[in-house]
């Protein structure tokens, strides 16, 4: 049985989560992190020295970092096209999946989404607001040319970058932001959106994330 550790409103939780369900793979999750805490005990401390979710352990294998998960769920477990065994195949997909984390999560994460549901001591700075909207945009656009009239980011399959890509789309889509048209980006959000298990793991309240109410 495959144990994932994490909160359920984890961005990071959620890539892993979106990723064995697509893949049609049992797993038993459970709550560490925010305010569940348990990450500076002992015994999790040392399948995760760093105190950090997620935590995939599968069998004999413990594993940390999301990114590296997936690639190990898509190695051992998935077919072509997900996570092609060609090089040349997969070298787009993981070009993209590094984009995905690298970048755009990046990009939004702390700048803009950590920044608008625990706005700092003073409130928000409206040009630093401005300044992270129009970079993670700018972001968006190149998001946008590459999917082109293809549905999915590296083509017409659905693939392992698609996770890393568009598991922060649901967070973008719903929160209280200007949002510049991307009519493209729009129907790819859609398409994610009708896929159960998006919905069922990605698309999950973040309310408990907020800062309580003075």
């Amino acid at each position: 049985m495959i144990t994932v550790y994490g909160r359920a409103n984890s961005l990071n939780v959620q890539l892993v989560m979106w990723t064995l369900a697509e893949l049609g793979l049992a797993c038993e999750r459970l709550d560490f992190g925010h305010s569940f805490g348990g990450l500076d005990t002992p015994e999790f401390r040392a399948m995760n020295p760093n105190g950090l979710v997620p935590v995939l352990r599968d069998d004999h294998v413990t594993l940390w970092e999301s990114c590296a998960i997936l690639r190990y769920l898509a190695a051992r477990y998935a077919r072509a096209p997900f996570w092609p065994e060609d090089p040349a195949a997969r070298a787009p997909v993981d070009m993209w999946a590094e984009w995905g984390k690298g970048t755009l999560q990046r990009d939004f994460a702390g700048p803009i989404f950590w920044a608008t549901i625990r706005p700092p001591a003073g409130g928000r700075d409206p040009a630093a607001v401005a300044t992270t909207l129009e970079t993670f945009d700018r972001r968006l656009a190149v998001l946008d040319a590459q999917l082109g009239d293809a549905p999915f980011v590296t083509g017409r399959d659905f693939t392992l970058a698609d996770i890393v890509v568009g598991h922060v789309l649901y967070r973008y889509f719903t929160l209280e932001i200007p949002r510049a048209p991307h009519p493209t980006l729009d129907a790819y959000y859609a398409r994610l959106t009708a896929r159960p298990a998006y919905a069922q793991h990605v698309m999950i309240s973040y309310e408990a994330l907020r800062a309580p109410k003075a």
